[in-house]
């Protein structure tokens, strides 16, 4: 029998209060209150807190506080990605975050999502779709991302878009819902 936290990671319902998961949610507010508390002044601490918090993160992630997660170690990072103040990753299942990306401040970051079923919802349960975000990706300020999305690589997504499907690659798109306004020119 599957435990509730691999329930979880595979996208299936799960009760969010079991123990462990509940467990594991407060040992990351704890590092999140660090990590929020820490001075500019304190680079050491700070990357000492963000290894502990994001251990699955490349070199050079630079995540200006306040910062917000669920677990944490369900966020994938590649290398010199940055997050301006004010994010939140609901990391109940895999976020993916190609090298290079970019997020601006407010950015929404959402794996979990609940039943639409009335009655199954009152249950309790819950569960969560992967979020993968490619390489050179920018996010413009107070996007939300939503359950499920793939971003292409050096998309940009303009400010205040909220994104309910995938966006491929090379492309501006923006709105609610997001859509692809134009093509973006490679070199």
């Amino acid at each position: 029998m599957k435990t509730e936290k691999e329930k979880m990671l595979t996208g299936e319902l799960y009760n969010a209060l079991d123990p462990q998961l509940t467990e594991e949610r407060v040992r990351t507010r704890l590092l999140i209150k660090d990590l929020n508390d820490s001075r500019e002044d304190q680079p050491e601490e700070r990357a000492r807190i963000l290894k502990e918090l994001i251990p699955n993160a490349g070199a050079d992630l630079w995540l200006q506080p306040p910062f917000y997660c669920d677990y944490g170690s369900n966020i994938i990072v590649g290398d010199r990605v940055f997050f301006n103040f004010n994010c939140v990753v609901l990391d109940v299942t895999y976020v993916k975050i190609g090298s290079r990306t970019l997020f601006g401040p407010n950015v929404q970051v959402y794996t979990a999502t609940h039943p639409t079923d009335y009655q199954v919802r009152a249950s309790g349960v819950e569960f969560a779709k992967p979020i993968t975000i490619g390489e050179d990706v920018w996010v413009g300020g107070s996007a939300v991302i939503c359950p499920g999305v793939t971003i292409g690589d050096r998309t940009i997504i303009g400010a205040g878009s909220v994104v309910t499907r995938d966006i491929p690659a090379d492309v501006f798109a923006a709105g609610n819902p997001c859509r692809v306004i134009r093509s973006l020119s490679t070199p």
